[in-house]
Parts: structure tokens; sequence; C-alpha cells
């Protein structure tokens, strides 16, 4: 009988420049360039099946993580906030490229049966994903730029004249968004999201990226994925302040907010929004309530394929 073959765990802390790692299979602490070159040659010396937990860091953990995939080794994406927990509830003190490489490892090689391994997201998503990215950065430096500059009139012209540049740059963006959607022939399924008071173009660009990421089992998985569901805290008679995970893209749960802001003017939604305010929640919070119910409305179209009725959603909202 053939021996079965353990897999190596290997926890990978990423830098712009430099993989640090911490192998099961080897003492001490090794470093490698983070390069396609560099990555390639190092899974290439890999001597059989590895298991990699690597910390989600932007973009710098992209390559690492899908070359490891197609050379067929399990990867787990492992969420930076966990990971601080983590390292919280260990009595962990230090933070340090090594500590972190070897803090992943004994992550991964308690947690590996509650850990999701990554799987490579459609190539629409990649592209939609970083056009928003860049969108967002381009829209907050230009309202920076704006609002400094307003301070000083003898820049006027010269303020308005970049102003419009970067309005133009915004459209380049917006078109591309367009193209991205029209080849994965997602285009149908952004229009439909759009009926929904409140959800833009831009908006609903993003929760198509967003759905078509994976195979959600249910809304509460989706509302998961984009960081609105809520962390309890909870012991004996103690209740502590329930706030949202934050998991997942930052710019998604921003532009629901946004989406949110303009839906409470409409009158489908405004019954909705006041009814939490009466109950005693906050401005932010009613409408961190009303983004989760976009959210929900958004998911059930795109998996039904359904059209948005606003009357029948008026009407069952009063009932929430």
């Amino acid at each position: 009988m053939a021996m079965e073959v353990q897999p190596i765990d290997i926890g990978i802390d990423v830098g712009k420049n430099e993989l640090t790692l911490a192998r099961s299979d080897l003492e001490g602490i090794r470093s490698i360039d983070n390069t396609p070159s560099a990555i390639s040659a190092w899974l290439r010396s890999l001597p059989g099946p590895a298991r990699l937990a690597v910390e989600a860091t932007g973009i710098f953990h992209v390559e690492l993580i899908e070359r490891a995939h197609r050379a067929g080794h399990t990867v787990y994406v492992i969420d930076g906030y966990r990971l601080n927990r983590y390292r919280e509830g260990i009595g962990g003190r230090a933070k340090t490229d090594p500590g972190d490489a070897r803090l992943l490892l004994r992550y991964l090689q308690r947690e590996a049966n509650d850990l999701r391994p990554w799987s490579p997201p459609p190539k629409g998503y990649r592209a939609l994903q970083q056009l928003l990215l860049r969108r967002a950065r381009l829209v907050q430096a230009k309202t920076r730029l704006d609002q400094s500059l307003r301070g000083l009139p003898q820049l006027g012209p010269s303020r308005r004249s970049l102003i419009r540049h970067l309005d133009q740059l915004d459209q380049i963006l917006i078109r591309r968004m367009r193209k991205v959607l029209l080849g994965q022939q997602w285009k149908e399924h952004a229009r439909r999201l759009q009926a929904v008071e409140g959800i833009g173009e831009i908006t609903a660009a993003a929760l198509v990226m967003a759905f078509h990421r994976g195979r959600f089992t249910g809304a509460d998985a989706f509302i998961a994925f984009l960081g609105l569901d809520v962390r309890v805290r909870e012991s004996g008679s103690y209740r502590g302040r329930r706030k949202l995970t934050k998991k997942g893209a930052p710019e998604l749960r921003r532009l629901l907010y946004m989406a949110a802001m303009a839906a409470r003017r409409s009158s489908t939604w405004e019954g909705f929004y006041r009814r939490h305010r009466d109950r005693g929640l906050s401005r932010i919070q009613s409408l961190v309530a009303l983004a989760r119910k976009l959210a929900r409305i958004a998911f059930a179209l795109l998996k039904n394929g359904s059209e948005y009725q606003p009357r029948i959603r008026q009407e069952g909202c009063i009932a929430t």
C-alpha cells in the first residue's frame, strides 16, 4: 500500500519586494524576492504538494497565489483582521515579517479544517476590481485637490483645467468598465440592478463583480462577503455593541453606503429609513441597514434573473 504523502504547510508573509517563508518541514525562516521569476523557481523547488497560508495584502500577494494555484498547491488567503485577532488571542505582542510568517503557519496547521481554499476569480472580476479601485483613488484625489486648491483664487483657471482632466480620466475608466461588462456578458445584469433606487452605474458594476466572485449559498453569504454582516458580542447578561465585520473590499461598502444615501430620498425607501431612525438607530446605522437591504435585493435579482418591481418591494418593506 502506498504511503499517503503529507502536504507541506507554509506560512508566507507578503511584502512589496520580498516574501518571508516559514515551512513545516524546515527550521528557520527564509525569504525570496516577490517577483514572477523568483516565485516560479521557488514553487518548482518544493518537494511535493503544499498548503500555503498567505495574508491578503492588496495586490502584492496576487502573483504568488495565482502561480501557486496553477502549480497544484492549495492556497488559503487569510484576512488581515482575522490574523491580527489570532495574534492577540495567543498572546503575541510583536509584529514582524518572520513573526507573521510563523503565525500564518501556526494558523494554517490548527485551523485548516475551517478554512476555504482560494480559487481564481473570473477574468472579468479581476479586470473590474482593478478599474474600480483605480477609479476610487482618482475620485478621492480629485476631491482632495479641488478642496485644497479652492483656497487659492489665483489658481482658479488651473484648478478647473485640472479637474476637467481628471473628469476625463474618470470617463475613460467608466468606459473600460462598460467594455468589461459587455465582454463578460454581464451588461444585462448591471442594467437590472440600475432599476433599483440609489444604485447607479458604478455600484451596479461593483455588485455584479462581487456576485460573480463565487457560488454564494444565499444572501447572507453574499452580505458577509461584502463585510456588511454584524459581529455580535454577548456573554451572560453582557450585550456588547454590534459592529460590522467590514471584511471584503471597502470600496464596495462605500458605494453601497452612497447608494443608500440616494435611495433614502426616494418614496420607495423613505419609510424604511425613517422606521430605523424611529427605533433609535443613528443616521449612519440606518443608512447601513438600507445599504444591506439594497445588497440583498441585488443578490436576489442576479440569482433569479428577475426584474426589479419597486411597488412590490415597497409593500414588502412595511413588514421588515
